[in-house]
């Protein structure tokens, strides 16, 4: 059986294999046994604090195989970004220059620096073992997050994000990179982008223009590549946008990769979960309606779990086996958050 939790200390060595196995394209995920370990440490005292209203809480999950017992995948939730260090992107707006005289009218993009994210929720670091990919353990890893997000919504922003990978060729050398960011960065791309991914922005505001980018100034190749994904980010930015997330024109200021938000109530796994009890036994067939994958949060905080069960979505009791009792640490009776994997809308 395959569950969510967050992560733990005894975690560490099976992350680190994780994130060597990442690369370098998941800077939030560096294999470095003291980076992980702060994650790990900051994710467990989130867990524990009393959130009268979001901030900088850092909320580290983990896939793991009971069977194997072993962690197979990463996921995470910042609360609130920009809080600690500045979050930047890019907004690419319009401008418009008219000269009457002449009878010239120039309408151009720009490119303009900014904070306008601080504040809001975003999700991070997902991850998982090529060797699990395929079945439901992709989106159960990236959809348990707005499970925990409506079991505890008081810790999140009203506005969630998420920062995805721009274009890059098979050589990892990004176009719009080349094309900007390399004139202000002594820097290869990789490391800079690995520097921000690490927490340490302030580089940022002291080497980046602070004036409007006009993309017309830009290399044909970067221009293309603005707001485009990297081509192995494709199935993430589709499952998001098929739980609501839209593109609002905002980019990522190393690899111009999308910004992608959505309002949190608006989110199809958040605002379709519901609660249900929890029993032992055979699932209820309601009518004809077949049996589908649902995820099952416990709705405890310091120790939640999440899995997958084939059950009924349509009952006020969701029926289990006994083994799904004891991964979830729930009883009889108790109260579970539901959602289905593939946004199916309950009546």
């Amino acid at each position: 059986m395959m569950v969510i939790r967050p992560a733990q200390t005894e975690d560490l060595d099976d992350i680190l294999a994780l994130a060597a196995a990442a690369g370098t394209g998941l800077t939030t995920l560096p294999n470095d046994p003291v980076r992980i370990g702060d994650k790990i440490q900051s994710s467990i005292n989130a867990f524990t604090m009393d959130i009268a209203e979001p901030g900088p809480e850092y909320y580290f999950f983990v896939l793991e195989d009971l069977n194997a017992q072993k962690v197979v995948g990463t996921s995470a939730l910042v609360a609130a970004v920009g809080m600690d260090e500045a979050f930047y992107t890019y907004k690419l707006s319009t401008v418009v220059n008219t000269s009457h005289d002449l009878g010239i009218y120039n309408k151009h993009q720009i490119l303009v620096l900014g904070n306008d994210y601080t504040g809001a929720t975003e999700i991070a670091t997902l991850f998982l073992s090529p060797e699990y990919r395929g079945g439901v353990n992709g989106r159960l890893l990236a959809k348990s997050r707005f499970l925990f997000m409506a079991d505890f919504p008081e810790r999140f922003a009203d506005t969630v994000i998420a920062e995805m990978r721009g274009y890059s060729d098979d050589e990892g050398k990004s176009p719009f990179w080349r094309s900007l960011g390399k004139h202000f960065f002594n820097m290869p791309f990789a490391k800079a982008d690995a520097i921000s991914g690490l927490g340490s922005n302030q580089f940022i505001a002291e080497l980046m223009p602070q004036h409007p980018i006009y993309v017309t100034m830009l290399t044909k190749a970067a221009q293309e590549v603005i707001g485009q994904v990297h081509p192995k980010t494709k199935p993430a930015i589709s499952m998001l946008k098929r739980e609501g997330f839209r593109y609002q024109n905002y980019v990522d200021i190393f690899d111009a990769g999308p910004t992608i938000e959505a309002p949190k109530d608006q989110i199809k796994t958040y605002r379709s979960s519901k609660l249900m009890t929890v029993k032992v036994g055979a699932p209820t067939i309601v009518s004809d309606t077949a049996l589908t994958s649902l995820m099952v949060s416990n709705r405890q905080l310091k120790s939640f779990k999440t899995c997958v069960v084939e059950s009924n979505f349509d009952d006020e009791v969701l029926r289990v086996e006994e083994s799904v009792l004891k991964a979830l640490k729930v009883s009889e009776g108790d109260s579970v958050r539901v959602a289905c994997l593939r946004n199916r809308p309950h009546k």
